[in-house]
């Protein structure tokens, strides 16, 4: 079972917090959500849009096709009116114009009754949310009679947890003990950044806004080269500002971890929509050749797990780690039961300022810490950087995971993928004899997909970028072209019964 709710209204009309209440319900009464957040880059007006999907089994993705469309405006009607199904249901705003800023209240109250799901449930999560919640409760009483049960959901036992993929990056930095995140707000990485700072006296952590993201970068390996725990965060534009940086870090072997969170592009792009296209960058932003960690988790448990496998790497090898997400992750928010691995503890051991004596600097240099143009101490320090990337290979491979298998893991029929989009192709294929390969660490890159490769009949990649860049990693890294390619790059995400269909028609 999987229903679709459109929520379409203007920008500040309070859309997220309809979806918001309703998926806690929906989480308190047992059954599993997935929320996608659609928006302009506007503050007021325009259109947005919620799509809450809800399941009695897990999920991480949305349908195209809607059973209930939530309009506060003419413009949602028009719009997402041809999705609706044919016996979905059509509710305005228009009703409750009445009802001011507990129009959206009213509305979670109409959606908890067309679900047949007691009225308790929505009356505890408004007393949880709201202060002064008699006027809320009141609200939420009028939308629930407004309307009648369309179908009565039964309870069920599951307790999920729902997360943000930027609350789901700030929970993996605290958990390893960060002390220090810098960055420049960009969306969609600044959700992250608001989610480090919400208790940062608690979690004895510092969050601090840079002018710009050459400062940000730039403090944060000063920082980490005093002994600091440190992060970074930024989006694609903001990265290629911190390219100088990265090439700094590969010489001067101070850990940096770096948080990419992807958006459209190229130039500002489409600011507020997803795409996968900065894999390239993260793989080879800045000059020179040094190595580094380069994963890209799927959904917020493994966001929660990588971001401590990634700070570890940085601190335990001195390396550049880049966690490569997207709006789709960082945005969405996902209901799981799933519990993630326990945290890899570390400390710094390395020689610290103010305790020893530290020289790092941008130049090769010798044992001493000082500046050289000796070929000899050039090619030896090159062969201790590539020595150093083998060492990193090894212990991911022996440690944590470099891909996993979803699926029919016997069936000939491969789908290979990454990131967001991993959620989409597993919800895509519940019902079809194929498998999926998700690779999750990028650099290094798993030699287990050869092998996967070369046990499978038919074989799908599937991207949201224009080139298929994990496809070309492929061919560089083991000759294999994948030649059957699902690209979207409109800045929106793949659908679940898009997706199926694409692949169905493939296979």
């Amino acid at each position: 079972m999987k229903k679709n709710i459109t929520i379409g209204g203007q920008a500040g009309q309070g859309i997220n917090k309809v979806s918001q209440i309703f998926s806690n319900v929906l989480g308190k009464y047992g059954y599993f959500t997935f929320n996608y957040r659609d928006y302009a880059s506007l503050i007021r007006g325009g259109h947005n849009f919620n799509t809450l999907a809800f399941s009695d089994e897990a999920i991480e993705s949305h349908d195209s096709k809607i059973d209930v469309l939530i309009a506060l405006d003419n413009r949602s009607i028009k719009t997402h009116k041809q999705a609706l199904k044919k016996n979905g249901i059509l509710v305005t705003g228009e009703q409750f114009k009445d009802m001011g800023r507990n129009l959206n209240i009213a509305l979670a109250g109409t959606l908890t009754k067309i679900f047949g799901i007691p009225f308790s449930f929505l009356e505890n999560e408004i007393k949880f949310q709201f202060k002064n919640s008699t006027e809320s409760i009141k609200a939420g009483r009028i939308g629930y009679n407004s309307t009648n049960t369309s179908e009565k959901l039964p309870k069920l036992k599951n307790s999920p947890t729902i997360l943000s993929g930027s609350q789901a990056i700030s929970i993996g930095a605290i958990n390893s003990g960060l002390q220090l995140y810098v960055a420049y707000p960009m969306t969609p990485a600044t959700n992250a950044m608001h989610e480090l700072a919400k208790n940062q006296i608690k979690n004895n952590l510092m969050v601090f806004q840079a002018e710009n993201e050459i400062s940000a970068i730039s403090m944060a390996i000063g920082a980490s080269f005093a002994g600091t725990k440190t992060m970074t965060g930024t989006s694609g534009g903001g990265f290629d500002l911190m390219g100088e940086t990265l090439s700094l870090q590969g010489i001067a072997e101070i850990p940096l971890t770096v948080y990419l969170s992807s958006r459209a592009g190229p130039g500002t792009g489409v600011p507020t929509y997803t795409a996968q296209s900065d894999l390239d960058i993260a793989l080879r932003a800045g000059h020179g050749e040094a190595p580094r960690v380069v994963v890209a988790p799927g959904n917020p448990t493994e966001l929660i797990e990588k971001t401590s496998e990634a700070l570890l790497l940085a601190e335990k090898f001195r390396t550049l780690s880049i966690i490569l997400s997207d709006k789709h992750l960082a945005e969405s928010e996902f209901s799981s039961t799933q519990k993630p691995k326990k945290t890899p503890i570390f400390k710094i051991n390395r020689l610290l300022p103010g305790k020893n004596l530290v020289k790092n600097s941008s130049y090769e240099s010798d044992v001493f810490g000082n500046s050289t143009e000796s070929y000899t101490i050039t090619e030896k320090n090159a062969d201790a950087r590539i020595k150093k990337y083998n060492d990193i290979k090894k212990y991911i491979q022996k440690n944590f995971e470099m891909i996993k298998i979803h699926g029919n893991k016997k069936s000939k029929n491969l789908i290979i993928g990454w990131g967001s989009t991993s959620g989409a192709i597993k919800d895509a294929i519940k019902n079809l004899d194929a498998k999926f390969l998700q690779v999750i660490y990028m650099k290094p890159l798993s030699q287990e997909i050869k092998k996967e490769i070369s046990k499978a009949d038919n074989i799908i990649l599937v991207e949201c970028n224009v080139t298929g860049q994990l496809g070309r990693l492929i061919r560089e890294k083991t000759g294999i072209k994948i030649d059957n390619r699902l690209l979207k790059y409109n800045g929106r995400p793949f659908h679940t019964n898009e997706l199926k269909n694409l692949i169905g028609e493939i296979l």
